[in-house]
């Protein structure tokens, strides 16, 4: 008797490769950087910066993803790239302890590939990245089914395991919950926000000063900001401003959600990630830890905060 192959749902396939694509997209990262030229150009200012890395790991994220799965929506922060890669660069295999491990929703059992959108943000904190605060950097890979965000990875390239190697990636997916890290509530006799080390103002003061936090966590990196409240070290990330993306959004949102906690706008609502809509977050970030009121924070939000922010 003919044995047969169970192929797995289309959105595990796609977080089982994203995780291999997104561990090669850190050693081109890292590369990069041991290189010394990180060749740097700016966007859109000198607040926008663009490096070596970010070209090279993007094209690296959508030419594999490209090969695996040609139909899927695929957005990028760096817009269109060559896909002409080097042979090293093309990830073809999974995460086969993920797929071993996990067992996929009902509800994403039958999404087809017209239904999703990929967003890639190939190094989340370049300024980070330039800088030297290379924990904060990560590789961000999120999935959206029908405009919403279902799954992510989030790969920080520059985490120093206790064994001594460099590297670790997060997954989520909302129905199965996460892994690749331990999940840690923040601690209770404190209040902690994390919010934007470069771009602050007076609007994202003015909601930071409406919540009274004990500590406020200045850093960047949507992604990193997230695996702060994952790992227990803030209660909320406040960000009342349009400076994010789709991109910068998507992986942490789906991955935060996973495992308890909630990302909206800071009105309150989620994003859509649809292959139509536009790139900026107009409305600004409000993430919370799970156990945490996002509800709570929201009404302490001050309504000058949510009518600019509305505008």
């Amino acid at each position: 008797m003919a044995s047969s192959t169970v192929v797995a749902p289309l959105v595990m396939r796609i977080v089982a490769s994203s995780i291999q694509i997104a561990n090669r997209a850190g050693r081109i990262i890292r590369d990069v950087l041991a290189k010394g030229d990180l060749g740097i150009v700016e966007k859109d200012g000198k607040d926008d910066l663009q490096t070596e890395a970010d070209r090279s790991a993007q094209r690296c994220i959508v030419a594999s993803l490209e090969k695996l799965f040609p139909n899927v929506t695929i957005i990028g922060e760096e817009g269109a790239c060559d896909t002409r890669v080097p042979e090293d660069w093309l990830v073809s295999d999974v995460n086969g302890e993920f797929l071993a491990g996990n067992a996929c929703p009902d509800a994403l059992k039958q999404v087809k590939e017209s239904e999703l959108v990929i967003w890639v943000d190939p190094l989340d904190g370049t300024s980070e990245y330039t800088q030297g605060f290379l924990e904060r950097v990560t590789v961000l890979i999120g999935i959206s089914v029908n405009d919403r965000a279902v799954g992510g990875v989030i790969h920080q390239p520059f985490f120093q395991s206790d064994s001594g190697t460099q590297g670790r990636t997060i997954w989520g997916v909302k129905g199965i919950g996460a892994g690749g890290f331990i999940p840690t509530r923040p601690p209770t006799d404190r209040f902690i926000v994390t919010t934007t080390r470069s771009h602050s103002n007076a609007l994202v003061q003015s909601a930071l000063d409406a919540l009274s936090p004990d500590e406020v966590l200045r850093v960047g990196g949507a992604g990193y900001k997230v695996l702060q409240l994952l790992e227990g070290k803030a209660h909320a990330y406040v960000f009342a401003s349009a400076g994010c993306k789709k991109w910068d959004t998507c992986a942490p949102e789906a991955v935060l959600e996973a495992q308890g906690g909630k990302l909206t706008d800071i009105l309150g609502r989620h994003y859509s990630y649809g292959k139509e809509v536009s790139f900026p977050n107009a409305c600004g970030v409000l993430g919370t830890a799970s156990g945490i009121s996002h509800e709570d924070i929201l009404a302490k939000l001050p309504d000058s905060v949510k009518q600019a922010m509305n505008k």
